[in-house]
């Protein structure tokens, strides 16, 4: 997706407030994997839908990948509403991060961060927004949840079936 196909547009001049939901799925892990994103803008009631996915991946990659590619439709500073069921993904942008970086990239055991690659892009996107963080359970009937879940499925059976 490029940029032009993003949800940008808020003629009020002030940071437009949008809705990000998020999914990964993997069959194995690793194994193939989808992840899938909703971004809407609930004053304009735009919103657009994208996913993908890869033959070997783990599940928390593909979460990751969710939360990068939906970042990353949004051509300017926006007001995030970021939802996941994914601790994983919530716990690392809001607690685990600024630890992983003033060691280096290590954690407080001296490994390193697993999907490092992956964080080290979240970490560029995070600055550029304001993020506010929700947690949903997973597979509890919250309609974009299942919806993104959907979708990261399909991606993910793609790659299972080749």
């Amino acid at each position: 997706m490029t940029r032009k196909d993003a949800i940008s547009d808020d003629s009020s001049g002030d940071a437009p407030a949008v809705e990000l939901f998020t999914d990964g799925a993997c069959s194995g892990n690793p194994g193939p994997g989808g992840w899938a994103f909703l971004l809407r803008h609930p004053r304009s009631g735009k919103a657009v839908e994208r996913s993908g996915g890869e033959r070997e991946t783990t599940n928390n990659r593909m979460e990751l990948t969710a939360v990068i590619e939906g970042l990353s439709a949004l051509t300017r500073f926006s007001v995030v509403e970021l939802y996941s069921d994914s601790q994983y993904v919530l716990k690392g942008l809001k607690e685990w991060m600024p630890g992983w970086k003033k060691k280096g990239w290590k954690t407080a055991s001296k490994q390193p961060v697993k999907n490092v690659d992956l964080w080290k892009q979240l970490d560029s996107l995070k600055d550029e927004h304001e993020i506010r963080f929700h947690w949903v359970k997973g597979h509890a009937g919250h309609p974009e949840n299942e919806r993104v879940d959907e979708l990261a499925v399909i991606e993910r059976d793609k790659f299972a079936r080749r």
